[in-house]
Order: C-alpha cells, then sequence, then structure tokens
C-alpha cells in the first residue's frame, strides 16, 4: 500500500507553468523570492507524504536556461555562527554547501549578499574566502526607514545606497539558507536600481507554506505554525483577497503586515498602480493541487505537530528555546487533540525503559535509555543501551536484523571487536565513556560485513530505515543525532538527559 498522499509530477508541472506566466507578466525581470529550503526540504515531505524534498531544485533544473540564482545571508547570523538545525551546521558552511550542491544540479550562483552588513569581522573574513574561491560578494547595510519610511527607502539613500547585482536572464532566484536573511529588501532593492536603469521588472514569491487554498485549521497548515512557533508566525485569512476577490485564502501574519507597505513600495519604484490586490497575489503557490489523498495528509501533518511539539521541549531542555514556544506547540497540539502518545513509537520506547529498570547500567553514571523504530511495514523494534552499545546503535542493529529476516541470537558484531574498540577509548584515547556510540557501531559493521556475509546482508539494508519513524526516551548525543539524521530518520526524544555528564560529545 503506498503512502502517497501527494504527487510531485501533477505540483512540478503546475508550479513550473505558474512561474513562466507570472514572468511573461513582466517585460524585462522577475525577481522571485524563494521561501523555505532549496534543497532537502524534510519538513514538505513530512507533512505531503509523496513530496520530494528536493522538488525546487528539480524546477530550477527546469529553468536552468532562464535563471539566475541570487544567495542572501544576514550578517548577524554569520557573527553568531547560527547553527541549520537539520544539518546541525553554521550558515557559512551552509552557505559553501548550497553553492556546492547547485553546481552539482548545473546551476550557478551569480553572487552572494550579506544583508545589514555592519562590518562584523566573521562576516568580513567569510567574505574574503568567497571571493578568494572566486564568488562575487555584496553588501548592502541596513537601509534607512526600512520597512516603513517609504519615501527614504525608495531613494538613493535607501535602496540606492545598496550595490547593484548585475544578472542576465529574465527570471532571478532570490533565495537564502534560512528566515530574515533580507531575500525580499534584496528583491526590493534591484527593482529600484532596474526602473533607474529604464528596466521594467517585477515581483513574485515562492512559498510552499501555508497553503493558501487549505482551510485555516488543515492540519498541514498547523504544521507549518509548529514549525515557526520560535518565530511566532501564526496562519489568518488573508483580509485584503477576501476584499478584492471575495475569495477566502490563507497566509500568514508577517505576509499580510507587511502587504500595505510593500504594495506602496513597489508601486513608488515602478511609479504605476501595483498589479497585487492581496499578498497571495504576489505568490506563486500550487502544492495544494498536488495533494491527492487529503486523509493521508492529515494524519502525516498531524503526526509532524506531534513531533514538532517534542522537538521543542528537547530544545528548551537544553536552553535552546523559550518556554512560550513549548507553550504555543502544546496549544496547537491540543487545539486537535493530540498527544505525545499519539506518535506510535513513543509508548514502546518508554516501555522499554519500564520492563527494564533494574538494568546492567546500575552502578554508572548512564541511564536506561529505550528506543524504538517503525518500519515502513508498520513494525514496531526496540533497543535499549548496554555497557556496550547505546541506544541508538543497539536500535539501528535490530532494526537492519529485523528487516532483513536475521534472528535476534545472531550477533552482527564480534564481541572481540567490540572489546577491542572500548580498549582504545579506554586506554589510549582516554574516553570517559567507552560504550560504541552509533557512528562507531556502524564503521565495526562495516568492517566486520568484509567477512561476515550476515553482516554484509545487514549493512545492505540500512538504506531501508530512511523516512522510518523514531523515538527515544532520552537525548542523544551530538554525535549520534548527526548519523540519524545523515540515515534519514524522523526522530524524537523526551527531554531527559541520559546521564549527569554536562560535556557530551
Amino acid at each position: 500500500m503506498t503512502k502517497d498522499g501527494f504527487d510531485n509530477d501533477k505540483y512540478l508541472e503546475q508550479q513550473t507553468a505558474a512561474i513562466l506566466e507570472r514572468v511573461n507578466q513582466f517585460p524585462d525581470k522577475l525577481y522571485l523570492e524563494f521561501g523555505g529550503k532549496l534543497f532537502y526540504d524534510f519538513h514538505a515531505a513530512r507533512v505531503l507524504p509523496g513530496f520530494d524534498p528536493n522538488i525546487k531544485i528539480k524546477l530550477l533544473k527546469k529553468l536552468k536556461d532562464k535563471a539566475d540564482i541570487i544567495l542572501c545571508v544576514y550578517s548577524g547570523d554569520i557573527e553568531r555562527k547560527k547553527i541549520r538545525a537539520d544539518f546541525g551546521i553554521t550558515y557559512d558552511m551552509e552557505v559553501l554547501k548550497l553553492i556546492d550542491d547547485l553546481r552539482q544540479c548545473e546551476l550557478d550562483v551569480v553572487g552572494v549578499v550579506f544583508t545589514r552588513y555592519d562590518d562584523q569581522p566573521a562576516t568580513k573574513q567569510f567574505m574574503t574566502k568567497l571571493e578568494r574561491r572566486g564568488i562575487r560578494t555584496y553588501a548592502h547595510r541596513y537601509t534607512r526607514g526600512y520597512p516603513t519610511d517609504v519615501n527614504l527607502i525608495v531613494s538613493e539613500e535607501g535602496f540606492g545606497a545598496n550595490e547593484y547585482i548585475e544578472t542576465k536572464n529574465k527570471l532571478v532566484i532570490v533565495t537564502a539558507p534560512g528566515p530574515g536573511s533580507g531575500k525580499l529588501a534584496t528583491c526590493l532593492s534591484q527593482l529600484y536600481h532596474d526602473h533607474k536603469r529604464g528596466l521594467k521588472s517585477g515581483y513574485a514569491k515562492f512559498e510552499t507554506f501555508p497553503i493558501w487554498n487549505l482551510p485555516l485549521n488543515h492540519p498541514v497548515n498547523i504544521a507549518y505554525e509548529a514549525a515557526t512557533a520560535d518565530i511566532r508566525d501564526f496562519n489568518m485569512i488573508d483580509p485584503y483577497h477576501l476584499e478584492a476577490y471575495n475569495e477566502t485564502a490563507v497566509n500568514y501574519n508577517r505576509d499580510v503586515e507587511i502587504f500595505p507597505v510593500l504594495k506602496r513600495i513597489l508601486e513608488k519604484i515602478t511609479g504605476q498602480e501595483s498589479i497585487y490586490k492581496s499578498p497571495t497575489d504576489m505568490s506563486v503557490n500550487k502544492a495544494g493541487f498536488g495533494i491527492i489523498d487529503d486523509e493521508k495528509v492529515r494524519e502525516a501533518a498531524k503526526q509532524e505537530i506531534i513531533r514538532r511539539y517534542l522537538l521543542y521541549k528537547v530544545e528548551y531542555a537544553k536552553g535552546l528555546a523559550d518556554k512560550d514556544t513549548v507553550h504555543r506547540a502544546q496549544m496547537l497540539m491540543e487545539n486537535l487533540n493530540l498527544t505525545p502518545e499519539d506518535r506510535r513509537v513513543v509508548e514502546p520506547a518508554r516501555e522499554v525503559v519500564r520492563r527494564n529498570k533494574k538494568s546492567e547500567l546500575n552502578g554508572t553514571s548512564e541511564t536506561l535509555c529505550g528506543a524504538a523504530i517503525e518500519l515502513k511495514d508498520g513494525t514496531i523494534v526496540t533497543g535499549k543501551n548496554s555497557p556496550l552499545m547505546d541506544s541508538a546503535s543497539s536500535l539501528i542493529l535490530n532494526a537492519i536484523k529485523t528487516v532483513s529476516g536475521i534472528p535476534d541470537n545472531i550477533h552482527l558484531l564480534s564481541p572481540n571487536i567490540i572489546e577491542s574498540i572500548q580498549r582504545l577509548k579506554s586506554d589510549i584515547l582516554k574516553d570517559r565513556n567507552v560504550t560504541l556510540n552509533l557512528q562507531e557501531t556502524l564503521i565495526a559493521l562495516s568492517i566486520s560485513a568484509t567477512t561476515n556475509p550476515t553482516a554484509e546482508v545487514a549493512l545492505s539494508n540500512l538504506k531501508e530505515l530512511a523516512g522510518c519513524e523514531v523515538h527515544f526516551t532520552h537525548i542523544q548525543s551530538p554525535t549520534d543525532e548527526r548519523v540519524l539524521k545523515k540515515l534519514g530518520l524522523n526522530v524524537t526524544c523526551d527531554p531527559e538527559f541520559p546521564s549527569k555528564n554536562l560535556f557530551v560529545i
């Protein structure tokens, strides 16, 4: 039975056609603000089962002969070493990765714009690094009067103070590694300079969520609110669209709030009335037309809301989120009558701990950690930590044994290999924790696979776990967290630390 609730091909066809139609509305150029993630949009893939997380790149590849790409980065994010949560890398590294990924798809970046630039030392250093690797950089300082003083913004002291970014193609994609990057301001700045040069250019926005033609309280749209609870985004009916067309459309607060000012800026730049009557008009979003099974999509979105709630609770425990974010996520859960236990892997993981209260870990600094994974056929497999390996290692080995049809009493790793690694960690590397983490376990498995046919079969099925749901009763170490993400697993944890140790790698 397919789990797909979304038709990629239908969406790609309609979205591409809509973008080209919007391009043709303007004589010279269209600056298209690309919201959300350009690559690896796993949020969309989770709430729209069947959605290709790299669908935007497939779209761009279809348009590569017609499009230039500009990357925007908020200088403050470079200075404070902001981290992209899903990959665990800083934004400067994400820029490098993004450029490399685009080049692999035969898509070139015409320049990287550092917005709200204020001579930050880390930003200057990163700009130099890019320039020496042949990447053109631009520094846009804070625009005077932005975003409310239209007369000052649309002047030589406002957008006129920004360096102009040269582009060749009619479609210009303006994207970024994260929110608050200055994409909109960059688009408007380019429009200002274009119109000074006699070019009749326009602006539009490509954002997947919220989906304008789904109901306000549809779980997919609520899942977007859950995903942005930390930045306090919320969905609302677009009042301008309702007034102009007597048609209900869903948008979110920031776009609705800024629309009157944005409309005035566009009209000030172009000297004529805007073609847009609402923020929904500005958007090019055909995601709603790709949904082919509403029930599957609703259920997937509900699971994402639970996942986000659990994530925020962990971040709160780590000191990375505030209580208001947790409360907001909890409220969204309650509005849909959801509990953490509605996530199928939560209770089996907790049951592991309840069954093994008197564990072999007693007397150590570690706490018993239970884990559960839901395989693609619905089977639940569990694991727990031991003096030999941590819970992530145990879970993944048990999971691939189940997928491969290997009996539980057959060991994939020789005790000699495990003991040898533990001696290395304790005697040579002087590690306090000698249990094998997931990365060490998988390396040991790959070595065993060279001489052990059973281990080879299990290793070959590791990729079958991608997309599976996982829950742990305790927060995972940074190393295990990274490896679990690389395996493509959707992981949640209870907000409990596995030991009293403060320094964990």
